[in-house]
């Protein structure tokens, strides 16, 4: 029987762990010990008093590679919960990116016009640079950062993907 190649997607997982030292180590090292990429990562601290973080990670994988991931996450001791929110249903995801612009003259009012129609906001400016804040879904962002490289785009940060499930019920 030929193997099946399932196509790759793209899944949004979504952590509750213990807010302690060596756990984001040890959830990065089981995706790089087994091959697997990630896309996007953000942590932070969610619960002071409870010693909680949230992790989100962005990876793509065939359904069973990340059925594999989920399992492998949630026999983690620091882990109290992994939750696809690919496939929990609708979520909502953002990202924040700084875009720094280069350009004088008739390139600087572009930049402007194509940040204004983006809903970016100017954060910094001198008479040769701009820096941009964005924020949205990652291909709005993409999209932006796209348009932005012929006029001279020198840099981009950006923070990676927050998500969280819609509706009443929490993680």
């Amino acid at each position: 029987m030929p193997p099946v190649n399932d196509p790759a997607e793209r899944h949004t997982l979504s952590m509750l762990v213990d807010n302690e030292p060596g756990v984001l180590a040890r959830i990065v090292g089981l995706f790089s010990g087994r091959g697997y990429n990630i896309d996007s990562l953000t942590v932070s601290e969610v619960s002071h008093a409870s010693h909680l973080s949230r992790i989100t990670v962005v990876t793509t994988g065939a359904p069973m590679i990340i059925e594999q991931i989920k399992s492998q996450l949630d026999r983690l001791v620091p882990v109290h919960r992994v939750v696809d929110l690919t496939v929990v249903g609708k979520a909502v995801e953002r990202e924040l990116a700084l875009i720094k612009v280069r350009g004088k003259g008739e390139i600087r009012q572009e930049a402007l016009l194509i940040a204004d129609s983006f809903r970016a906001r100017t954060v910094d400016t001198t008479l040769e640079s701009f820096v941009f804040e964005i924020t949205g879904k990652p291909e709005k962002i993409d999209q932006f950062v796209s348009l932005l490289e012929p006029l001279g785009l020198v840099e981009v940060s950006r923070t990676g993907v927050a998500a969280i499930g819609r509706g009443p019920e929490g993680m």
